[in-house]
């Protein structure tokens, strides 16, 4: 007797939309460099350094004191607490009830995507862009329209009317980094005035990323007569909305206190979604863990030093890695006032990914391509320059051999 004949079955997929998506560049270039000998790898956004000795010791004091259990959903209320009296001194009175602790700032991002998106919603960002923003909201099958930055002689400028014009009444959502990754740029308080009215005009969400807003480099006082907190961080949406209309800023402890592997964040939005986003919180990490929580505390409670000490050694590492670059035959870079990475272009940059990997081959230097950061982005190269400036000088000659290499003019 022969066995019976089933119908063959279709290869097992993913969803369409998670098919869609983009991979990361970044790691691309980083798995190709992984193993490689004497590399010199600038292509993640972190420094060099590990995380301070005060929140690694607190993390240790809360392992050993047993801080291994389930915490509420939106963190502990110490940290809760201490996230709030942060955000008041650099941005205006905010309640712990404004606050909610995540695990990672990516995944503030993808928690505030699932607060406000859905199938079919239109989603404006504006870029080029950290991948994960413009991915996230395609995940929930959002359809994502990009407005460029432009670039030119005074490095990557917004054209505030073409974003205006492009956020729309059917638009539910804006997403905004500054400031960015991968440019440096920053939106200003006039552009920031007019979104914002924009927005709440329309009805937009504005979710604003700003992990990057302590590393900010105002080159003169700050502008418009605004408080001295401006000079400690970059302007801030939150400078001038309520806390409770429709405007969602992120936040990470990754970049101002280097703790890039702790996996923490935290969302700053209006009190009526913490519910709902507590719900979020269950059914995609339940909590932050409770040990980590304790380093968080350990880091807004005693590292304003630390975060003033690093931004001026980023700043210096910004203007030596400038220099040396602008020495390089056939780079175009401009100074950005934000962020830790500089965006430049180079002959070649047009295929940015075959140029990294090439790079990573044939001189051991590892940078981030263009293309990862979208179309907007290809022609163009990022470096991050959180590391002293000997190893700094050591991938510039790197790159200078390369281009001597291929003659590139």
């Amino acid at each position: 007797m022969s066995e019976p004949e089933f119908p063959a079955r279709p290869h097992p997929d993913a969803r369409d939309a998670v098919r869609a998506l983009r991979p990361s560049q970044i790691r691309e270039v980083a798995n190709a460099g992984f193993g490689v000998a004497d590399m010199l790898p600038f292509w993640f956004g972190e420094s060099d350094r590990v995380t301070p000795a005060f929140i690694r010791d607190a993390a240790s004091a809360a392992l050993s004191a047993g801080a291994t259990f389930y915490t509420h959903n939106l963190g502990v209320a110490p940290l809760r607490a201490a996230l709030a009296d942060y955000v008041s001194g650099l941005h205006g009175e905010t309640s712990p009830n404004h606050i909610a602790v995540t695990s990672a700032g990516v995944n503030a991002l993808m928690l505030a995507a699932q607060l406000v998106v859905g199938a079919g919603d239109r989603v404006v960002a504006v870029t080029p862009l950290w991948p994960n923003l413009v991915e996230i909201p395609k995940i929930l099958g959002a359809h994502v329209e990009t407005v460029s930055l432009g670039y030119g002689e005074h490095g990557w400028q917004l054209d505030l009317e073409h974003l205006l014009a492009t956020l729309t009444p059917d638009t539910k959502m804006l997403l905004v980094n500054s400031p960015n990754n991968p440019t440096g740029w920053v939106m200003n308080r006039e552009q920031q005035r007019a979104v914002l009215a924009h927005c709440r005009r329309h009805g937009i969400w504005i979710v604003a990323d700003e992990v990057y807003e302590r590393l900010y480099y105002p080159e003169d006082h700050p502008h418009d007569g605004e408080s001295a907190a401006l000079a400690r961080t970059a302007p801030s949406f939150l400078d001038l909305a309520t806390r409770d209309e429709r405007v969602i800023c992120v936040n990470s402890f990754s970049k101002a206190w280097l703790m890039t592997g702790w996996r923490l964040g935290w969302i700053v939005a209006p009190a009526g979604l913490m519910g709902d986003l507590g719900k979020l919180v269950e059914y995609n990490t339940s909590c932050a863990p409770a040990f980590v929580q304790q380093a968080g505390i350990a880091a807004v409670q005693q590292g304003e030093r630390f975060t003033q000490e690093l931004v001026r050694e980023l700043k210096a590492s910004r203007d030596h890695l400038v220099q040396a670059l602008s020495a390089v035959s056939g780079v175009d870079v401009k100074a950005p006032p934000g962020a830790m990475y500089l965006f430049f272009s180079m002959p070649d940059a047009s295929r940015s990914l075959e140029l990294c990997k090439a790079m990573v081959r044939e001189v051991g230097l590892g940078l981030a391509p263009g293309s990862a950061f979208g179309p907007q982005g290809e022609g163009f190269l990022r470096w991050c320059y959180a590391c002293d400036t000997a190893r700094l000088d050591a991938g510039v000659e790197r790159l200078k051999r390369f281009v001597a290499q291929h003659r590139m003019t």
